[in-house]
């Protein structure tokens, strides 16, 4: 993977820029999906980009809290993202986590 980066040259980062802005944006028109079923199937959620977000942020040395974060992944405050959009996880979607996270 690093050798067909550096044959592409300097045109990583706005590409991998341009594919997150994608992902968040497909996220966003699909807050149906909750975290728990993004974590079943992929093992990761928004609030994992959220954490990624920031410890990017930290390594880079960009003051950031974790709330700031999560707006950036959740295009809106978290809270409101929570009242608007998540419900409650069932006793399968928890079943379902667990034996994902046992594998």
């Amino acid at each position: 993977m690093d050798d067909m980066r550096s044959e592409r040259g300097g045109s990583d980062t706005e590409l991998e820029a341009a594919a997150f802005r994608k992902l968040l944006d497909h996220l966003d028109s699909r807050k149906d999906v909750q975290n728990i079923e993004l974590m079943i199937l992929a093992g990761f959620c928004r609030n994992c980009l959220s954490k990624w977000y920031k410890a990017a942020a930290d390594e880079s040395g960009i003051r950031m809290d974790m709330e700031d974060a999560r707006e950036a992944i959740y295009g809106m405050p978290y809270s409101k993202w929570k009242s608007d959009f998540q419900s409650e996880a069932t006793p399968e979607q928890l079943a379902a986590l667990e034996a994902s996270q046992n594998k």
